[in-house]
């Protein structure tokens, strides 16, 4: 070795120098540095792991908050639903009560109308039967027995003579009777036809006025119509002549 300029105990000494360093790099640099290395790597991990755990938790509260959205979203639907129905429900019944106070009030008013309508009539009976007595009077001369005259005029509105119903063809009569007359009938002619109808059989009597047909009566007991008016007797009279 020493032709190549070698010396054993230099390189020797150069040897032990070499792994002298090595052992002190290795003890001072590289393990420092390894443990930095690994702890980095560690570090790293953790971040990694972290962020993995973050990104599904954020995944888990964006369904979570979508899922929350979708149940407010329906929750919204159902009570504007049923909002909607509770007000379409409240002004139906609105509505209805609107109709039947409407109703209420027309049926009110016709009734007041048929009430002041058969006072002025009753009114209107009694001025005919004095004009009639009095007319009466003038064409023949002399005075007439009022009483009879009054009789007289109260059977030809009412169609009642001696407290029986002037229909000779009426007969039996079932059922609910319906009796028209020209002018309102008092008390005691309505009595006097409820006592002569009820024993032909009708169970219930319904009293109307109506002025067209002059006097006498219309009664009419489900289809078939008893037509003793004046006004139904003076149309035979005409179809009779025509």
């Amino acid at each position: 070795m020493l032709p190549l300029g070698i010396v054993p105990g230099i390189l020797l000494a150069q040897i032990i120098n070499f792994i002298i360093l090595l052992l002190i790099l290795r003890t001072v640099v590289f393990k420092p540095l390894l443990n930095v290395l690994e702890q980095r790597k560690e570090r790293i991990a953790k971040g990694l792991d972290d962020a993995r755990k973050a990104e599904e938790r954020l995944a888990n509260t964006e369904k979570d908050y979508q899922a929350r959205l979708d149940q407010a979203r329906l929750e919204g639907q159902r009570l504007v639903a049923e909002m909607t129905a509770n007000a379409e429900k409240q002004a139906a019944a609105i509505e209805a009560k609107a109709n039947e106070d409407v109703e209420r009030l027309k049926a009110q008013a016709r009734e007041e109308a048929e009430t002041e309508r058969n006072r002025i009539l009753a009114d209107l009976r009694s001025q005919v039967a004095a004009l009639s007595i009095a007319a009466a009077n003038k064409v023949i001369g002399a005075a007439l027995d009022e009483q009879r005259q009054r009789a007289l005029i109260d059977e030809f509105f009412s169609g009642v003579k001696s407290g029986k119903v002037v229909v000779a063809e009426a007969g039996n009569l079932p059922g609910k009777v319906v009796v028209t007359s020209a002018l309102p009938l008092t008390d005691s002619e309505q009595a006097s036809i409820k006592g002569d109808l009820g024993g032909r059989g009708a169970s219930e009597i319904e009293f109307r006025v109506e002025p067209k047909i002059l006097g006498g009566l219309v009664i009419r007991a489900g289809d078939r119509i008893v037509d003793g008016s004046v006004a139904g007797r003076l149309e035979a009279l005409r179809q009779s002549l025509g």
